[in-house]
């Protein structure tokens, strides 16, 4: 049908044909029901128009990617480079932002390599019988300065005869004790050498939970700079280590032994924590712990000044755990808990704190154990004032003590003493 205009729909009859328009003017209906017998006629759209745009677009698309790798191509060609140096720089860039680190993995790792060490140890042990032999034992180290001071834990190197350090090359060094000290399991040995790659310490407070870590050091005492990464997993998380409970950030990082007082680096590069210490056991996967840099800068620092802890507050007393009901039986004591065995203090003395009391409160807060009680005192400061609440012939008495300072000669009894 070629004459649209002359053509109508009849709402009546259902049925089309040519017929004239009313008042000589043409009319077209159309039924947008589907319940009718008739067909719906209309003017047709033209594609004719429509395909040529599609394809003028296509044709544009097509240019574009063109002229775009021949840009490429041209700026490669005049400043330089590789296909696979770029693809190399991308994935960098891709891992950083992912982890919201500024430093890659890789960079990470090539930064502080060098600055961790493997430690071996010998040390004398005697028998049952008096016999004397020799056991070994590895850890980790990092380098605190150019001069040859190496921080590592107390528990790496505690009682050793014999130290050796190992650098990243492969050089060895026989290494002398500086100082250490068991509250913090901190402790800094010395090697005669100069020129090292000093680690740079970072800070707690730029530290949050999920930023990313690597761990570096000596796992097994054999995989010397061993790199392992992680995230952080908890900040300031409270757990209690060879009787010392201890503040320490938690990771995820892959820790085993051999891995205690190597380091734990940010995701800009710098030192954050010393790792100390593994959950352990068939359940357990991925709790590393590790002391933080904050922590452990002020105490390496005053052991190489001092030889010891300075400013450490004290109560003044000598405590005893004996939570354990075996424990109190063997003492002869009939409730478990943390007693007194001796108070040394003038303050504690003044106060009226007597060997044989058990500590049952400090402030508001009931004692668990020993290492409770000497956590919460190292919270303070040399001056605070704090309350025992002690039991005393069944009686409850307390009795508010002056914090003194911790003699150097006290250092090595720290765990035991309040």
């Amino acid at each position: 049908m070629d004459d649209w205009d002359k053509f109508n729909y009849s709402k009546e009859t259902g049925n089309a044909g040519p017929q004239g328009a009313p008042h000589g003017e043409p009319q077209t209906y159309i039924n947008y029901s589907n319940t009718g017998s008739g067909s719906a006629y209309a003017p047709q759209p033209k594609y004719v128009t429509m395909k040529v745009l599609i394809i003028a677009l296509i044709i544009c698309m097509v240019l574009s990617a063109t002229i775009g790798a021949a840009a490429y191509a041209f700026a490669m060609s005049a400043f330089g480079g590789t296909t696979v140096d770029k693809t190399i720089k991308t994935t960098n860039y891709n891992l950083a932002r992912s982890t919201g680190a500024v430093l890659s993995i890789q960079e990470i790792i090539a930064r502080n390599e060098n600055s961790v060490v493997a430690i071996s140890t010998e040390t004398v042990q005697t028998d049952f019988w008096a016999g004397q032999y020799v056991t070994q034992g590895a850890g980790s180290g990092v380098v605190y300065s150019e001069d040859g001071y190496i921080i590592t834990n107390n528990h790496v190197i505690a009682g050793a005869s014999n130290i050796k350090v190992t650098l990243h090359d492969g050089t060895e060094y026989d290494a002398t004790l500086v100082a250490t000290d068991q509250l913090t399991d901190v402790a800094v040995i010395k090697i005669d050498a100069t020129g090292l790659p000093a680690v740079q310490f970072g800070s707690m407070d730029d530290l949050n939970v999920g930023d990313a870590v690597v761990a570096i050091g000596n796992p097994l005492g054999t995989l010397s700079g061993t790199a392992t990464e992680g995230i952080v997993s908890a900040l300031e998380r409270e757990i209690t280590i060879d009787g010392k409970q201890m503040t320490l950030i938690q990771t995820s990082a892959s820790i085993n032994p051999g891995n205690s007082g190597g380091g734990l680096f940010d995701q800009y590069g710098n030192l954050i924590g010393i790792v100390v210490a593994k959950s352990s056991g068939s359940d357990v996967e991925g709790l590393g712990f590790a002391i933080p840099c904050d922590k452990v800068a002020s105490v390496a620092k005053s052991l190489i000044e001092n030889g010891y802890v300075e400013g450490r507050p004290q109560a003044g007393i000598t405590i005893v755990d004996l939570t354990d009901a075996n424990a109190a039986m063997r003492a002869g004591v009939t409730i478990t808990g943390v007693y007194i065995s001796d108070v040394t203090g003038k303050n504690a003395k003044k106060a009226g704190l007597q060997k044989g009391d058990l500590i049952y409160y400090l402030d508001d807060t009931k004692i668990t154990s020993s290492a409770h009680l000497v956590g919460l005192i190292q919270k303070h400061e040399v001056g605070d004032v704090v309350t025992f609440t002690v039991v005393r012939d069944n009686e409850l008495l307390k009795m508010d003590v002056e914090l003194e300072l911790s003699q150097p000669q006290q250092a090595a009894q720290q765990s035991t003493e309040g």
